[in-house]
């Protein structure tokens, strides 16, 4: 029988019911499906540019150099190539380096005539067989000739002398001549000889087992783990007052670059052999006085190990941004500009990376304003590319204060850069980059530094980058991967003081071997003499007399090197 109306109704409504249920969770499905397909899209992007990257490191250029001539477009096109455009270059002076002759490049070094005689068959007259008399040396030709190193045996014979008329009575007076304090007693180490090993290990970055098959070839079979002996001793024993002297004259600057790279140890206690370490870098700034350039190995990268280096160090110090900086008391952090220009360069894909037409920070080519550009040009370029052109700018700038006194630089840069930071910071504000993208990572560390990062304004002698620090730790970096790790915590540490006394030394301009050679030379006698060791600082002008010239071991020698004026 055919339902009641009001039983159809009912039943009528319950469809409805359940339909409208099924479209509502449709629609919560559909919603669902739509904002995993926006997660997958970013990710995706964010992966792609990831494996960009990686594959850019691996196979690519490193350098974040890019190259133009004014006039030419800077943006590329859709298809990837430039326009032809007719443009008007502004003229301008470049003074170019005037390039050096044989003799200039020649002139330091010592110079030893070689006469070559007319044969005694030949001083003949052909014509009257009468004797040639001398008329002149004619100059032919001068070559370079090299003296390979020469390894000697030098054996110290003490003079003794007796009274023959005390000795009459059976009562000998003896008298000892005086010889000079070894290096290292009971060694046949010398000043030479370690300032030697040290020097190819942490300046040439020649590794023991390269520098014992060097040895070898010398006639001398020297051990790989007698040379890292008198590494580590000579470098704790000998440079470390030294060292440590220039660590307190450092505190009492007013500015500081610090910087970190990585190490590895094979027998640290409670670490895997496999962990990872790190060595600090820390040096003066501009401020007109000697440079001086320091590493400290630590186990870690904790803030606390920054903190610890420079206790009672109040002033500026320029770093990368890195958050352990912010434990450092009593100072002001100034957050290097290159490395907020690098976190833009990388969110530029790599195929508009080799298209793109932007300058490099060191051009002497005025660089194009990006408030100046037209509507159809920013349309063209990518946020990134807009970001790195105000770095750009910014560095452009800075390489036309060089030179100026501290207080003439700070009044230009306010004058000129701070309208340059107060539009990136628009320009930043206004964006609204892809969550977990590189452009995003660019604009949070901007964000992040925006303090920091124009702290560098406030004292004309600041830099506007931490660089001397990254090529201190790059110094340190080429030579790890050559020896690849330290086998002890000794050995990192006498590491650091030893790239500590070679960057130093090549700061102040002075000859790095005759530097380590001079110090070792020195040091067993004044190593506990404060005066001693004042003189023998790297900008001392007893140390520029004796070590800015070519490397000396064989006129100035332990036995008659003289005394330290002190």
């Amino acid at each position: 029988m055919p339902l009641a109306y009001e039983e159809q109704i009912k039943l009528l409504n319950r469809i409805i019911e359940q339909q409208a249920a099924r479209i509502s969770e449709q629609d919560s499905t559909i919603k669902e499906l739509r904002t995993l397909v926006t997660e997958l899209r970013s990710l995706k992007a964010n992966l792609e540019e990831t494996l960009e990257e990686f594959r850019r490191q691996l196979f690519g250029t490193k350098s974040e150099k890019t190259s133009s001539v004014e006039g030419e477009s800077l943006n590329p096109t859709e298809n990837g190539e430039t326009p032809e455009t007719t443009a008007i270059i502004k003229e301008h002076t470049r003074i170019r380096r005037k390039k050096s002759t044989r003799e200039e490049r020649y002139a330091n070094l010592p110079i030893r005539d070689v006469i070559c005689s007319v044969a005694d068959a030949e001083r003949f007259c052909d014509y009257c067989n009468a004797e040639m008399q001398f008329l002149c040396y004619k100059e032919v030709r001068t070559e370079l000739r090299i003296t390979p190193a020469k390894v000697e045996r030098i054996r110290y014979l003490q003079e003794v002398l007796i009274c023959p008329e005390c000795r009459k009575d059976g009562d000998g007076t003896i008298v000892q001549a005086g010889i000079p304090t070894p290096l290292m007693p009971h060694s046949p180490a010398s000043a030479s000889t370690v300032s030697y090993v040290m020097f190819h290990k942490s300046f040439v970055n020649t590794p023991y087992y390269r520098q014992e098959a060097c040895m070898f070839q010398l006639g001398l079979n020297l051990p790989r783990e007698t040379m890292a002996n008198w590494y580590i001793h000579g470098a704790l024993d000998y440079f470390q007052p030294i060292y440590h002297r220039m660590h307190e004259l450092l505190l009492q600057r007013d500015i500081i670059h610090a910087d970190e790279t990585t190490c590895q140890v094979l027998h640290e206690e409670g670490k895997a052999p496999e962990s990872t370490s790190y060595m600090w870098i820390y040096l003066s700034g501009s401020d007109g006085h000697a440079p001086i350039v320091l590493y400290d190995y630590q186990a870690g990268r904790n803030g606390d190990f920054p903190k610890n280096f420079l206790e009672g160090f109040s002033g500026m110090v320029q770093c990368d941004g890195y958050s352990g900086y912010n434990k450092v008391e009593d100072v002001i952090l100034v957050c290097c500009v290159a490395h907020c220009r690098r976190k833009f360069f990388e969110a530029i894909p790599a195929q508009r990376r080799r298209e793109l037409k932007l300058l490099y920070i060191d051009s002497e080519v005025s660089i194009k304003k990006p408030d100046t550009l037209s509507p159809e040009e920013r349309k063209t370029m990518i946020p990134a590319e807009v970001g790195l052109l105000y770095c750009n700018q910014l560095f452009f700038i800075e390489k036309g204060l060089k030179g100026l006194d501290p207080e003439e630089r700070k009044a230009k840069r306010l004058e000129l850069e701070i309208p340059v930071w107060d539009s990136f910071w628009n320009f930043i504000e206004a964006l609204d980059p892809l969550g977990g993208s590189k452009l995003a990572k660019a604009v949070t560390y901007a964000k992040n530094h925006r303090e920091t990062l124009c702290n560098y304004l406030l004292d004309g002698r600041c830099e506007l980058s931490n660089n001397a620090a990254e090529r201190r730790a790059k110094s340190y970096a080429i030579g790890r991967k050559n020896f690849l790790f330290h086998n002890s915590v000794s050995g990192a540490e006498a590491s650091a003081i030893v790239y500590s006394m070679i960057e130093t030394a090549k700061a102040n301009k002075i000859n790095v071997f005759q530097y380590l050679y001079t110090v070792l030379l020195y040091m067993p006698d004044y190593k506990n003499e404060p005066k001693g060791i004042e003189i023998l600082l790297p900008w001392s002008d007893f140390i520029k007399e004796r070590c800015t010239g070519l490397i000396d071991t064989e006129t100035l020698t332990p036995e008659n090197r003289g005394l330290l004026p002190i």
